[in-house]
C-alpha cells in the first residue's frame, strides 16, 4: 500500500506578486512557508531511514554523530541544549553510541565533571555514510537554485535558528533559579 502524501504547496507564480518583492508577506505566504518547512524537513530526514535502519540506530542517533562531528570535544551539555532533547533519550542514545564503539566520552580537565564527546573512527565512517546521503540531494538541489536562492536559504536558516534560541533564552530568563540550575 502507497502512503498518501499531502500535495506540495502551489509553487510561487512566475510572475512574482508586488507583496512577496516587498515582503509584504501574507497569512497566505506564511502558511505556505510553514507546511513547505515542515514537508522539507520531514523528507529530508526521511533520506535516512533506510540507512538508520541498516544501521541500528535512530534519527537521534545520528543528530549526535552528525553534531559532534562538526564539533569534536562538545560538551554533552551543550549538545543536549542543540538538539533540545530530553536527558533520558540523550542518555540512551550516547550510551548505545558509545557501548557500539561509535562515540568516545572523557572527562574535562577544566571541570571533571563535564563529558566531552568524540567520534571514534567507526563512528566518522558511519556518520560520513549518513552525510553523504544527504549531501546528494542537497548538491543537486543547491545546484537546481542556484548561488542566490542558496545565500537566501542560509539567511533564513540562520535567522531561523537566531529566533528560536532566543526565545529559549527568555524562556530560560524567566525559570525560577532551581530549573537554571537543573540544566546545567
Amino acid at each position: 500500500m502507497t502512503e498518501r502524501r499531502p500535495p506540495l504547496p502551489p509553487a510561487r507564480p512566475t510572475r512574482p506578486r508586488a507583496g512577496v518583492e516587498l515582503l509584504f508577506l501574507r497569512d497566505e505566504d506564511m502558511r505556505q512557508a510553514q507546511m513547505l518547512m515542515t514537508q522539507a524537513c520531514r523528507g529530508f530526514a526521511g533520506l535516512l531511514d533506510p540507512l538508520l535502519e541498516e544501521m541500528q540506530i535512530g534519527h537521534a542517533h545520528q543528530r549526535i554523530l552528525q553534531f559532534v562531528k562538526n564539533e569534536p570535544d562538545i560538551s554533552v551539555g551543550a549538545l543536549l541544549d542543540i538538539l533540545s532533547i530530553t536527558k533520558q533519550s540523550m542518555a540512551r542514545a550516547l550510551n548505545d553510541l558509545v557501548r557500539r564503539g561509535l562515540l568516545h566520552q572523557r572527562a574535562s580537565t577544566r571541570d571533571r565533571r563535564m563529558r566531552l564527546l568524540r567520534l571514534t573512527d567507526a563512528g566518522y565512517e558511519m556518520e560520513r555514510r549518513l552525510f553523504e546521503r544527504q549531501r546528494d540531494v542537497l548538491l543537486r538541489v543547491y545546484r537546481d537554485a542556484g548561488g542566490p536562492a542558496v545565500e537566501g536559504f542560509r539567511k533564513v536558516m540562520r535567522g531561523l535558528i537566531e529566533e528560536s534560541q532566543n526565545m529559549a533564552r527568555h524562556r530560560d530568563d524567566k525559570a525560577p533559579a532551581q530549573t537554571q540550575r537543573s540544566r546545567e
